[in-house]
């Protein structure tokens, strides 16, 4: 049973409860109220916001229509005027740019092709939208003066500045230094840059508007013309300066090629004043390239020096006066070979500047048409040079081919490169330096051949024969051509390889060209033996005979082991200079049989038996005397005739002296002192007329005129 204390509380408790809840929900109420009464008066206020909403709607869309028409009227007036101006526009263009397209673009090329692209925006827009009108002549005629003009324009410039490199310029580009500065470049200088661009301008305001390739033809022309002409300086600064030695070049280069190392510049051949060289040495010198003493006798003398002056001539026959022969004739050579490597240098240079200016579709066959010109005048020139060889070889006159082995060394060495620089041009253009070098390869092999053949057919003409017994013109004239080969043996070896059948230049190594240079230097010396021989038995005396057969095989072994040609002949023969050495020996032995008539009346089996301290009979006293006269008298003669004899070569002259004095005073030593003595006659100076000293000095001076 819950006590009544406590439940009189909880009662009140929750009365209290109750009661507060009631309040409340009082609270509630009343809120919900309001609540209802604010909602329905915003809703009130919502319907009225909503009428007058869509009361101004419907008042502004129409004026918003009409403002978006007026907007669009507007634009379309600013646009109506926009065109009218630009077309109005067109029709001032005559009138605008008259005045400048008949003063021509000279100083303001920029502006002029502004002018031109408004004349021709005008002759377009005449054409599609009013073709009969007048505005459409006018602006015409305009265009085709103003592209007139600017032609006129670009020959004109290109005349002006076009002006041919100076030789020096040219021969310092051909030497390549690395040294030169870039600003001497002759290349950058071929055309101001600022003329460079305006001729890049026009060219290419006439490929995309002027529709007109002529100026091609305009630029190939000039630019031909001012290669020809730079050629053609070159060529003249080496007539007016053929008398002087190696290759002049511009004094900036010359300075700095003192102190510092460059690229050699192309090497002068010289091939004619080489051989003239060798000659002047035969003429004045002995084999030991010592000055030889003079064992000619005046006459004899002065005929080896006609001998030695024949051959100079013959080496530059057609060249006008004896004196500086040389130096025109190579002169000659030089310009060729300097020109072809100018044309090459320049040809380059002209294609790279060729490329700014014209089109790249149309370079190619412009710069075929640039080229002709001096490539031609290169071509005729060398067609003219193998005319010349070829009309000397009809005249057996074979060193002319001389001129032809520089040449055409040259040409094959810049083949590659003139290769390269007429890559893309016409088959014609490409042909004609290797149908150039054929020429060449083929007349120098016919001259090659036929002086093989020259040497073993020379004719034994006795007037033509050294009357001293010296080295014979054949001999100096083949060993002097054969020493030539030496500085151009792969140019010869072609010759000689472009007559073998079936066989190409191409292919051949180092080795075959040796052997085939060799087998032909030992052919010409094989002749050459052979004709020395036949012409030894042109002279009457043997001994002669001897004496010219030893020196001329003395010239050639001396000649063969002071160059390469040794070297060559021993591809082929080993021991030729053996062989050489052996004929040597042969005819000294003959040389010296001659003198059995001065020693076979007094040697031991030629004296008459005489029994010492007896009274000498008439018949032993005459023998006596025979003997020492036949002695004197051969002696004496032999003396006389063999001073006139030659023998340049001091090795073999003192040799053969040595020799003949041993021989000699040896028997003529024991005759004496046998018989020296003896009372064979009363007149002794009469038969014993020398002493041993005497004849070794008689000996002494054989093969000297002076003495």
């Amino acid at each position: 049973m819950i006590p009544t204390e406590d439940a009189s509380a909880r009662k009140r408790h929750i009365e209290e409860k109750l009661q507060q809840e009631q309040e409340t929900l009082s609270f509630i109420r009343e809120s919900l109220e309001k609540s209802d009464q604010l909602t329905k008066n915003m809703v009130s206020i919502l319907s009225s916001f909503e009428s007058r909403l869509m009361q101004l709607e419907n008042s502004i869309i129409p004026v918003h229509k009409q403002t978006e028409n007026l907007q669009r009227l507007q634009d379309n007036v600013e646009k109506t005027l926009s065109c009218l101006d630009h077309v109005i526009s067109y029709y001032h263009v005559a009138k605008d740019t008259e005045k400048i397209i008949k003063e021509g673009p000279a100083g303001r090329l920029e502006e002029y092709l502004n002018c031109m692209a408004k004349i021709q925006k005008a002759v377009e827009y005449f054409q599609d939208n009013n073709p009969d009108s007048p505005e459409l002549n006018r602006v015409k005629f305009l265009f085709e003066k103003g592209k007139e003009s600017l032609e006129s324009e670009f020959r004109n410039l290109l005349t002006r500045h076009c002006k041919a490199v100076p030789p020096v310029i040219i021969l310092d580009l051909i030497a390549g230094d690395d040294e030169i500065e870039t600003s001497e470049d002759p290349s950058l200088n071929l055309l101001p840059e600022n003329i460079l661009q305006d001729l890049t301008c026009i060219s290419m305001w006439l490929v995309e508007y002027g529709r007109n390739l002529d100026f091609m033809n305009v630029y190939y022309q000039i630019r031909s013309n001012q290669l020809d002409r730079t050629i053609k300086g070159l060529k003249e600064h080496f007539r007016k300066n053929s008398s002087s030695s190696g290759v002049l070049y511009s004094p900036a280069i010359q300075n700095k090629r003192k102190d510092t190392p460059s690229k050699k510049a192309i090497k002068r051949p010289g091939t004619i004043r080489k051989a003239q060289n060798l000659l002047k040495q035969y003429s004045q010198h002995g084999l030991d390239g010592k000055k030889g003493v003079s064992n000619l006798a005046p006459t004899e003398g002065h005929d080896h020096e006609l001998r030695a002056k024949h051959l100079s001539d013959t080496l530059n026959e057609k060249h006008g006066p004896a004196v500086g022969k040389e130096d025109i004739l190579d002169s000659e050579i030089d310009s060729y070979i300097h020109c072809v490597s100018a044309f090459v240098k320049l040809a380059q240079i002209e294609y790279q500047l060729l490329t700014g200016i014209i089109p790249e579709h149309h370079q190619k066959k412009t710069f075929d048409s640039l080229i002709q010109e001096a490539l031609d005048g290169l071509m005729v020139e060398g067609e003219s040079i193998v005319s010349t060889a070829r009309r000397a070889i009809m005249r057996h006159d074979y060193s002319a081919v001389l001129t032809i082995f520089p040449i055409l060394k040259h040409l094959k060495q810049m083949k590659q490169e003139f290769d390269q620089v007429l890559q893309g041009t016409a088959a014609s253009t490409k042909n004609k330096l290797p149908v150039l070098i054929t020429s060449m390869e083929t007349t120098g092999a016919k001259a090659l051949e036929e002086f093989a053949d020259s040497i073993k057919s020379d004719p034994d003409k006795e007037y033509n024969m050294p009357k001293d017994g010296t080295v014979h013109e054949l001999t100096s004239n083949a060993i002097l051509f054969l020493q030539q080969l030496l500085d151009f043996q792969e140019t010869a070896s072609a010759m000689l390889a472009s007559q073998e059948t079936g066989s190409s230049t191409s292919t051949y190594n180092f080795e075959f060209s040796r052997r085939l240079l060799s087998n032909y230097i030992c052919k010409i010396l094989g002749n050459l033996q052979l004709n020395l021989h036949s012409k030894a038995k042109v002279y009457e005396d043997t001994a002669l005979g001897a004496v010219f057969l030893l020196n001329n095989f003395n010239y050639i072994l001396k000649s063969l082991e002071k160059s390469e040609l040794i070297q060559l002949v021993a591809v082929t023969q080993k021991n030729a200079d053996k062989t050489y050495k052996a004929h040597i020996d042969e005819q000294l032995h003959i040389y010296q049989r001659s003198w059995v008539k001065v020693t076979s009346p007094i040697n031991e089996n030629n004296m008459p038996a005489i029994q010492p301290g007896t009274k000498l009979k008439d018949k032993e006293r005459q023998a006596i005397k025979d003997r020492f006269k036949a002695f004197n008298d051969g002696l004496e003669e032999l003396c006389k005739i063999q001073k006139s004899w030659a023998i340049p070569d001091k090795e073999q002259r003192d040799k053969i002296r040595r020799a003949q004095k041993e021989n000699v005073t040896g028997v003529y030593s024991n005759f004496w002192q046998k018989y020296a003595n003896v009372p064979f006659t009363k007149n002794t100076e009469k038969y014993i007329k020398y002493r041993v000293e005497q004849v070794e000095d008689m000996i002494e001076k054989l093969f000297d005129t002076s003495a």
